[in-house]
């Protein structure tokens, strides 16, 4: 019983403090967004929720209309169509209407659209990320030498070598061979580019998605609320390998961030292994305790 007990105490423990190795990506015959992971998406969610409850009462409306119509006036009821052209107060009412519905759409359109493009001033992380065809390059700017790698889209002869044969949580045409690893609950500011033609840095996710512009610097921002793998993608035509060109962000706790950061310095693959590891490791853990307990 005691050491029931103790198992069951140990799985709590190994799930709170844990690491969530899920991924989350697109799944087959999805028709909702992903599962928010920031603040801004959640914000998104809801604003997405909010308008169906403008969009599917006019649209139902629209139709009874369209049906009505072709009921009411068809040609074998009405041999002698009306001549009416005007009808003051129906001009009005289709007239106020819609700009009523589009004040209660506009407002909290703003203020989601203020929130996403309104960086915080004093972020905790900044990353550089640069489009190139077809692959991302990002750079960390963290002490006096910034770290900086390249991110190419996974090929499947290389999953061993790379230690992800996990398919689910590491997918064909998603997963990479270098994530960006960012810490939970801090915010990161991020400074998007290209190097050639025009990208688009997209995390569905995250709630973020902004141009990369040769020449140009566009900001954006997230602040992760829960760990784990993240998927997105360049979501502007690129090329002909335009759809090889994915986006991983896997958040960790902030002690293992920093140590991911400090042995990145010297070798990122290396270090994307040990901290692979130790998440796998912390998994395991976690399904010992609950086997355990049962």
């Amino acid at each position: 019983m005691k050491n029931k007990a103790s198992a069951v105490l140990a799985s709590i423990a190994c799930l709170l403090f844990a690491s969530n190795a899920l991924a989350d990506k697109p799944v087959a015959w999805q028709t909702n967004f992903q599962t928010a992971a920031t603040g801004i998406m959640e914000e998104t969610t809801w604003f997405e929720h909010y308008t169906l409850w403008f969009i599917i009462p006019i649209t139902l409306f629209v139709l009874a209309l369209l049906i009505w119509i072709v009921i009411r006036f068809r040609e074998k009821v009405n041999p002698v169509p009306s001549k009416t052209s005007h009808n003051t107060a129906i001009e009005i009412v289709w007239t106020l209407g819609p700009v009523i519905v589009l004040l209660f759409l506009a407002i909290p359109s703003f203020q989601l659209l203020t929130a996403q493009l309104t960086p915080p001033e004093n972020p905790d992380l900044t990353l550089k990320a640069t489009g190139n065809q077809w692959y991302w390059s990002y750079e960390y700017e963290v002490g006096e030498s910034p770290l900086s790698f390249d991110s190419l889209m996974m090929k499947e002869e290389d999953r061993a070598s790379l230690g992800k044969e996990d398919k689910h949580e590491y997918p064909r045409l998603l997963a990479v061979d270098n994530e960006v690893v960012v810490p939970v609950g801090k915010t990161v500011r991020v400074l998007v580019t290209a190097a050639d033609v025009i990208h688009a840095f997209a995390m569905p996710a995250f709630g973020v998605k902004i141009d990369a512009v040769p020449g140009r610097l566009n900001e954006t921002w997230f602040k992760a609320d829960r760990e784990g793998l993240y998927y997105g993608q360049c979501s502007e035509l690129c090329g002909k390998d335009h759809a090889y060109m994915p986006i991983a962000i896997r958040v960790v706790s902030e002690d293992k961030y920093k140590t991911w950061l400090a042995a990145a310095a010297t070798n990122v693959g290396e270090a994307n292994k040990a901290l692979m590891a130790s998440i796998d490791g912390a998994a395991k853990t976690v399904d010992v305790a609950e086997n355990a307990a049962q």
